[in-house]
């Protein structure tokens, strides 16, 4: 019997050949891209923070999360970008993983902001209202209710609050945690930014404990503002400790009256407050501020000095420090000369 049989022409080899090399590219590309989208180890990679500024395009965001690790390829994210559509980004910080899916980024950028930044500086009232815009009022609110009735332990507390006692930084609130998980990660953070100044639940200073050093670290993060001021307020801030009486600092009148700055009037001194370090000698009964590592270094290793008052006394927030009265008249008479806050 006959049987046909089909042999290649000259002219189809190459051609077969084309599109078998076409075929291991698209398997490969697709392969590629697969990857790209959700990689082997998806999400067991390291927490980072993105910031995404008003005006950003999806380009440039995703030039962001490739930059921190969290993406492989741009080119990948913005083709499946323009395949499913654009989340709505709003501006803020994101805490995500490196390495993570697309489908897990997408999500995350698709909600509000998750990330709460905790500066020096800042009060617990403060923090609940960051938070507050950032997951409602019900998480905030159980966020002060363990920031303000010690359900979270921390090694330095005294009393009923946690003011001074949470570490400034920034914190990741994923879909899973919870107000008190919240908290206790601020005062871990606390207490791992004690360790690293030296400073125990046994520590002393001159005749002040742990919290009371604490305490007047805080007053020396308001008062002095900027870390170049900080040691020599400490120092004045001891010594008026040291001398008895009232130490007559403007920052604690202030907490007690709910506000950040400005200025101090005779009113403002006269009103009845535990805070009010016009009325009442030493120091307030809690810190009245997230304190940074400076302001603890500060009153851990204030320079000696004999001074006993300081004023701002230019634009840049220098501060000029007197041992007498008549010195600090002459400090505050130069401070108005140069148009000081």
């Amino acid at each position: 019997s006959y049987r046909a049989t089909w042999t290649p022409t000259v002219w189809a080899r190459p051609l077969v050949k084309i599109l078998v090399g076409l075929s291991a590219l698209v398997f490969v590309v697709a392969g590629w891209f697969a990857l790209q989208i959700d990689p082997i180890f998806a999400g067991r990679g390291r927490e980072v923070i993105i910031t995404v500024d008003p005006g950003d395009s999806m380009s440039t965001i995703a030039a962001k999360l490739h930059a921190r690790g969290v993406i492989a390829s741009p080119l990948a994210f913005r083709i499946e970008d323009v395949v499913l559509g654009s989340p709505l980004v709003r501006p803020g910080q994101y805490g995500l993983r490196q390495g993570s899916s697309f489908a897990s980024v997408r999500s995350i950028l698709g909600q509000l902001p998750n990330v709460v930044t905790v500066p020096a500086g800042f009060t617990i009232r403060e923090v609940v209202n960051e938070v507050r815009a950032l997951r409602g009022g019900p998480f905030a609110g159980e966020l002060a209710s363990e920031l303000t009735a010690t359900v979270t332990a921390s090694p330095f507390v005294s009393g009923t609050s946690l003011e001074g006692l949470i570490g400034p930084g920034q914190y990741v609130i994923a879909p899973e945690t919870t107000p008190r998980d919240l908290a206790r990660q601020m005062v871990r953070a606390f207490s791992a930014e004690a360790k690293s100044v030296g400073l125990t639940a046994q520590t002393t200073v001159a005749t002040l404990r742990a919290y009371q050093i604490i305490v007047a670290a805080s007053i020396v993060q308001k008062e002095g503002y900027y870390p170049r001021n900080m040691p020599k307020v400490a120092r004045v801030v001891l010594n008026r400790l040291r001398r008895g009486g009232p130490l007559q600092m403007d920052a604690t009148v202030l907490y007690a009256l709910g506000r950040d700055g400005g200025i101090v009037t005779h009113a403002m001194e006269d009103t009845p407050s535990p805070y009010n370090t016009y009325l009442n000698s030493g120091l307030p009964p809690t810190p009245i501020c997230t304190v940074s590592p400076t302001a603890l270094r500060a009153v851990l290793h204030a320079p000696p000095g004999p001074w006993l008052y300081f004023t701002v006394v230019d634009a840049r927030g220098d501060e000029a420090f007197a041992t007498t009265f008549a010195q600090q008249l002459r400090n505050e008479q130069l401070a108005t000369s140069r148009g000081a806050p």
